[in-house]
Parts: C-alpha cells; structure tokens; sequence
C-alpha cells in the first residue's frame, strides 16, 4: 500500500472513532490524532512526488548524455 494513502486510512479510523466518542477529552485526542496523520499523509505525498520528479529528471539527463 502506498504510504500516503495508508496515513489517510489512519486519519479517517481516527475520526470514526472522534465521532462516537462521548467524552470531550477523548474526542479532542482523536481528532487531533487525524490532524496529525493527515499531515503525515500530505507530507509521504509530497515526498513521493518530489522522488517521483527526480526519478523522471535523472532518466532524461541520462538520454542526453549518451
């Protein structure tokens, strides 16, 4: 599984669980949980296009030199 979108398969347990929490305290963690495995998410995405673009990038230096 690609981990960006495995981040968001926690971020989105996190809020479930939020939802049917009845103790405020309990809710503000979870949420606060899937803020945090959002941004990871977000961050594993990024990194991945930007290794992406520098994969495609070194391909193509590799054409011109030969």
């Amino acid at each position: 599984m690609v981990p960006s979108e495995e981040f968001f398969r926690h971020a989105a347990e996190c809020e479930y669980m939020a939802r049917f929490s009845h103790d405020p305290k309990s809710k503000a963690a979870w949420h606060g949980m899937a803020e945090r495995w959002v941004r990871c998410a977000e961050l594993a995405k990024k990194q991945d296009h930007e290794r992406h673009k520098a994969k495609a990038h070194r391909k193509a230096s590799s054409r011109w030199a030969h």
